[in-house]
């Protein structure tokens, strides 16, 4: 048991979350990152799925801020009066 977490209960810190807890959640979070949900070895340790789903976050905020510089420059190139313009302006309304 970590330090963080045996502290944690001898000091009557709230609800504790268990060991098995922990491991469901962290089980649970691996199911949910594709790169991690592709491998054969369910062995993995809880830092290495903590990295991975930060990595994968940060994969997510690139394709976000990638999407989002296309779609600047679509619509920048669009006239505001063309029916393509307004398909995308009340798609990103939804």
């Amino acid at each position: 048991m970590s330090s963080r977490r045996s502290r944690s209960r001898q000091s009557g810190g709230g609800s504790a979350i268990s060991d098995d807890q922990i491991a469901d959640l962290v089980s649970k979070l691996q199911q949910l990152i594709p790169e991690m949900r592709q491998r054969r070895s369910n062995k993995v340790s809880a830092s290495g799925v903590l990295q991975e789903t930060c990595n994968y976050i940060r994969s997510l905020h690139r394709e976000m801020d990638d999407l989002s510089e296309r779609l600047s420059q679509l619509l920048a190139s669009t006239d505001d009066n063309s029916a393509q313009a307004a398909i995308i302006r009340s798609l990103l309304l939804q």
